[in-house]
């Protein structure tokens, strides 16, 4: 996998036209934005383009309008909210067909230094089958390309594969370069002892995850829903876990896999298990926690228990690379998220990169208070997946190689 892309530091663009795509799929409610987390992070790259002389055209998709002009889909609120954080205007470019009358004569007028935003991307039919006449239409407005849109990087789309492939320069920005410098190199190149921990609902989600990761780290820790299928792959009584029995007999290549390869698999020793999932998910629950090898019949699993929890935070501390993907637990309930907890607690407190691929887990770092002290949360989910996977991601493949 090259990952030596260049970058929007080893390009000139002052009077040129970028056309740079972010990715401000941010969520929207009554036409407000509720986070803005996509916005922030884009604005170095903007900052960057700006300060260098260029003439900024932005685009991004929202949502999944599926190929028509839906009005509660539209960017307008993004560039009204970019103008006020980057304290000059970024004029919106309202054309239902992306790249029409009003984009043209936007671009035609800017002056060096300038910021536009298009509409929505997925306003065209084309745009997620990579078309070409889209993707000539996002061409012919610019003489650079800047793809900074990571959560889109594995999907070969108009607005970051297409239009790559029909300018002579296409970079990435700042928040790519993360991505390609944190998680793509801790997986090919990591900075050994590397632990990965693998948590979320479904074995199924993580099939590749895990037998590329077992390929590449020390220790593979397995934790969340997924961890109950290894478990009765075991032989052990999950009781009404959650359990997927036709991946029974992948778990246990794994775990063959993992000794053969003399790499530490380590599983729950114990869980905080209920009787009834919660309903709202936040209702209070009552918790017992079983040995793995005791859980009764009539119990669920929900969490990782204490001496599990211990076990994966001590084996977190040796560790120089740690790489997280999906949570211990049923997190949204603060009495089935103490897993979770103590494990971002260990990545908090352990001078080791610590890498968040993304989804659940990113989402988990930050509303429990510990992402400051990571050294990298993904802004992907099914992007950092395909990356721990060691696929190569479409979005970065089509950037230019240095």
């Amino acid at each position: 996998m090259a990952l030596n892309k260049v970058s929007v530091d080893d390009i000139n663009v002052s009077g040129k036209r970028v056309l740079c795509r972010c990715d401000f799929n941010v969520p929207l409610k009554d036409g407000k934005i509720t986070d803005e987390n996509r916005l922030v992070a884009a604005l170095p790259t903007i900052k960057k383009l700006i300060a260098d002389g260029g003439k900024v055209i932005l685009c991004s998709h929202l949502g999944k309008p599926k190929g028509e002009p839906k009005p509660e889909l539209s960017l307008a609120p993004v560039a009204a909210r970019l103008t006020e954080l980057l304290g000059q205007e970024v004029k919106f470019a309202a054309d239902p067909e992306v790249v029409g009358p009003n984009a043209k004569a936007a671009v035609e007028a800017m002056k060096d230094g300038e910021v536009i935003l298009l509409e929505n991307t997925r306003y065209r039919v084309e745009e997620t089958k990579n078309g070409e006449a889209f993707s000539k239409d996002l061409a012919s407005l610019c003489d650079i390309f800047v793809n900074d849109a990571f959560g889109t990087a594995h999907r070969a789309h108009c607005s970051n594969v297409g239009v790559s492939e029909l300018v002579d320069t296409a970079a990435v920005g700042y928040l790519m370069q993360k991505e390609i410098d944190f998680l793509g190199n801790a997986v090919e190149n990591p900075v050994r002892p590397f632990v990965a921990i693998l948590g979320g609902a479904k074995v199924a989600d993580k099939l590749n995850v895990i037998s590329n990761l077992l390929e590449k780290c020390d220790t593979l820790i397995i934790g969340g829903g997924m961890a109950y299928t290894f478990l009765k792959a075991q032989g052990n009584e999950i009781g009404k876990s959650l359990v997927d029995d036709s991946k029974l007999d992948y778990c246990k290549e794994m775990i063959a896999k993992a000794e053969k390869l003399g790499k530490k698999l380590l599983l729950p020793v114990d869980s905080a298990t209920i009787t009834e999932f919660p309903n709202p998910i936040d209702a209070p629950v009552e918790v017992v926690v079983c040995d793995s090898d005791k859980m009764p019949a009539d119990r669920e699993g929900c969490d990782i228990g204490p001496k599990t929890s211990e076990m994966f935070a001590e084996a977190v501390k040796s560790a120089k690379t740690v790489v997280w993907n999906g949570p211990m637990g049923v997190f949204e309930n603060p009495t089935l998220a103490e897993g979770t907890i103590a494990v971002a607690k260990a990545l908090a407190e352990t001078d080791a990169t610590t890498i968040i691929g993304g989804g659940d887990s990113a989402a988990a770092v930050n509303q429990l208070g510990f992402g400051d002290k990571m050294s990298h949360i993904s802004t992907g989910g099914g992007a950092s997946l395909e990356f721990l996977e060691g696929k190569e991601l479409p979005g970065v493949a089509a950037a230019t190689n240095k």
